[in-house]
């Protein structure tokens, strides 16, 4: 289990990864990337925005990051900063398969990804990744699983997933949309030769959404590790977007909204992992103050307020336009 690396860390971050789906392709959903981007968006000005960030990160402690076939060049960006750094021994990566990037490297591109959790689509993503990141790969999770999901069901795709699990490869899983504890809870039931055959999940958790929260609590105790992305629920936890009630919290503890929702989902005994998606290095910096947040009772109580029903959360945020 590569996560164990972890448990060896002391650094504070080393509960805090780095996502990079704000930056391995021009055009995302956080809000706010028009000002943290800019108008040069080439492969090469992103690939290097990329390994500054990850040079940041692991200077700081992180040792998790966390990419996917459909964030762009994400897999090409993070395979080059380790080839280039091969003394680099002690990080964690974690990739996802079952959507393929569409965009052709446009941010005005009316479809940017394509979801497939058969079979078929495991076997050529898993060629990818592995052409990209070798021996490197910790971690292969299928990409946001619905309770609905194909990937739930075919036993053929849970054999092969147990053939790489038998090879040392760890297999997770992330979800996504209002069910997310429907999801999470139909995949703690697949095994395989009476095995389970998930050791991940990773799930969108913050303020405003927390309806999978028990079900990750349920996946802990089942021996998994949490993995939380969203935690910036795509930017509207931060400046300028905050609710108020956050922005007063913020003030309190003289430090950003950011990290007082991060701080937040840190809390929470199941959490893993909580991601960073920082698209800037200022931004990292700014997330990686979380673990130095202390709460009280009236200002979680205060911060209680923000949660969203789940539904009317997963509309929000299939609105939030491509930047």
């Amino acid at each position: 289990m590569p996560f164990a690396r972890l448990a060896t860390a002391t650094t504070p971050t080393c509960h805090i990864g780095l996502g990079l789906a704000a930056v391995g392709r021009p055009g995302y959903i956080n809000l706010g990337r028009e000002e943290d981007l800019g108008e040069n968006r080439s492969a090469d000005a992103l690939r290097t925005r990329t390994h500054e960030l990850l040079d940041a990160a692991h200077a700081q402690g992180v040792r998790y990051f966390d990419v996917a076939r459909s964030y762009g060049r994400s897999e090409e960006f993070l395979a080059d900063w380790l080839n280039a750094r091969p003394d680099i021994d002690d990080v964690v990566v974690g990739s996802k398969w079952g959507y393929t990037y569409t965009a052709g490297w446009s941010a005005e591109a009316e479809q940017h990804e394509v979801k497939d959790h058969s079979l078929a689509a495991y076997e050529r993503q898993r060629a990818e990744t592995d052409g990209l990141l070798g021996d490197r790969l910790d971690l292969y999770q299928i990409h946001s699983v619905t309770p609905d999901s194909p990937a739930l069901t075919d036993k053929d795709l849970h054999a092969r997933l147990a053939e790489a699990a038998a090879e040392g490869l760890t297999i997770g899983f992330s979800t996504s949309g209002p069910a997310q504890a429907d999801a999470v809870r139909a995949a703690l039931a697949i095994t395989v030769d009476g095995e389970p055959l998930f050791r991940t999940v990773q799930s969108t958790y913050n303020m405003l959404e927390k309806s999978a929260g028990p079900a990750l609590a349920e996946a802990h105790d089942a021996g998994l590790t949490v993995i939380v992305k969203e935690g910036m629920a795509n930017g509207r936890l931060a400046e300028p977007h905050a609710a108020e009630a956050l922005k007063a919290v913020a003030e309190e503890t003289g430090l950003g909204c950011d990290a007082v929702a991060l701080a937040w989902i840190l809390r929470q005994p199941w959490v893993g992992v909580v991601l960073s998606g920082a698209a800037t290095v200022p931004q990292l910096v700014s997330n990686l103050h979380a673990p130095a947040v202390d709460l009280d009772v009236d200002q979680l109580t205060r911060l209680a307020t923000l949660a969203e029903e789940p539904r009317a959360y997963w509309d929000r945020r299939g609105q939030l336009p491509w930047h």
